[in-house]
């Protein structure tokens, strides 16, 4: 009898992304600022970095096409001289990040998307789809708008779908699969009456995590992968009821079950 094949294991790996954006509705604000790590799951290895300044852009139209009706002048001068994307000073404020910065040191939108996807590509180190990578942020979902907003923009969506883990929705939008800290940081600190908050900035401070800079895109995603490997630790740490608040591990009372 031949000896059984070696089982390769499968590496699974994740993109941290976090968005600095001119406002909090993805359908009219600009993305201004992006950063992703991508990692390993298994050692919580930083793969790449990538990082940068999104230069100004104009809205699209996105979707199914509008049916054609009669237009004023006005109408189709804006269109071809194009309707800025929001860029809400309180928002630029709250990021340090001024338009003088987004014109001189911003990349058009359409190469950071296909940078984005790139790291993407690189980061599936196992064939099959559930080795493709998945996203992790802290409030994630906020994210996810302003990435699909991007790749849109950027005519890239079958190019996002193939890149990353993720399902169609009802619709047949494409939805990427996603770990969010904050529910990492309640798996892990819900026990504490004391934690009543879970913002990036008080997380790392209740976990012991250095937060340098923080609403920076780059140093945000430092902190945010910090976060989820703390958590991950305490999730593979095993039992004791320790101050993690893990449940003690309990011994199997039946060897078999009937499926």
């Amino acid at each position: 009898m031949a000896a059984p094949a070696a089982v390769t294991p499968k590496i699974y790996t994740a993109l941290v992304l976090d968005f600095e954006t001119g406002g909090l509705d993805c359908t009219k604000a600009a993305c201004t600022q992006i950063a992703v790590h991508s990692v390993r799951l298994d050692t919580w290895e930083v793969l790449e970095r990538y990082a940068s300044y999104i230069a100004p852009y104009n809205r699209q139209e996105t979707g199914t096409p509008r049916r054609k009706v009669l237009r004023s002048r006005r109408e189709i001068e804006q269109e071809e001289v194009g309707v800025p994307m929001d860029y809400e000073p309180v928002a630029l404020e709250y990021s340090g990040i001024t338009m003088e910065m987004l014109r001189s040191r911003g990349v058009p939108l359409k190469e950071v998307a296909a940078e984005v996807i790139a790291v993407a590509l690189r980061a599936a180190l196992s064939k099959g789809a559930q080795c493709k990578p998945i996203l992790i942020g802290q409030n994630i979902t906020f994210d996810i708008g302003f990435l699909q907003q991007m790749m849109a923009y950027a005519g890239l969506q079958k190019e996002f779908a193939r890149a990353f883990a993720g399902t169609a929705d009802f619709y047949g939008n494409f939805c990427p699969h996603y770990v969010d800290t904050i529910d990492l940081g309640r798996l892990a600190l819900a026990h504490d009456p004391a934690v009543t908050s879970y913002k990036l900035e008080l997380l790392c401070e209740r976990l012991g995590i250095e937060l340098d800079d923080a609403h920076d895109a780059d140093a945000d995603v430092t902190a945010t992968l910090s976060v989820a490997a703390v958590c991950s630790g305490r999730l593979r740490s095993g039992g004791g009821g320790d101050e993690a608040g893990l449940l003690p591990r309990k011994e199997k009372t039946r060897a078999h079950f009937k499926i």
